[in-house]
């Protein structure tokens, strides 16, 4: 699944006040809840701590897909967030993380889950994209860029 199908503007932010990993999966946690409200923010932030301690998200060159698998949601869930300074995440480059795209999926839909990952990584991966992402000026801009990549 692309990436465009399940971000949504209001999910998709340039951050100025997060210095650790664990507010960063907050944060992600906060704006994913606003788009289920099903789920809570303390739900959501365990998926997404779950996943984490079964090994780090950090996929290297200062990115991240943090992602965790939650009951009763009918459709993934993206959430976009690029931080002013890249922060200490266990990536497996051992670099710190400034770009962060999380993804929140139903917990029946393995194949859905493996191929979104998929889509992510392979937009990532565009040197281009990704420098066009660390430039936006704004929430709206990084989220333009999004859609257009």
């Amino acid at each position: 699944m692309n990436l465009k199908f399940i971000l949504q503007p209001e999910s998709t932010k340039r951050l100025t006040d997060c210095a650790s990993k664990k507010k960063v999966l907050e944060k992600i946690a906060l704006l994913a809840s606003e788009q289920l409200p099903d789920h809570s923010f303390n739900d959501i932030l365990e998926s997404l701590m779950s996943r984490e301690r079964l090994g780090s998200t950090g996929i290297g060159n200062g990115i991240a897909i943090p992602h965790g698998k939650l009951t009763n949601i009918k459709k993934a869930v993206a959430v976009f967030l690029v931080s002013a300074d890249a922060i200490s995440y266990d990536a497996i480059d051992k670099r710190p993380v400034d770009i962060f795209c999380a993804l929140l999926v139903p917990a029946d839909q393995c194949d859905t889950h493996l191929s979104t990952l998929a889509s992510i990584a392979k937009l990532l991966d565009n040197k281009e994209t990704v420098k066009k992402i660390r430039r936006a000026e704004s929430d709206l801009d990084l989220y333009n860029i999004l859609e257009a990549a």
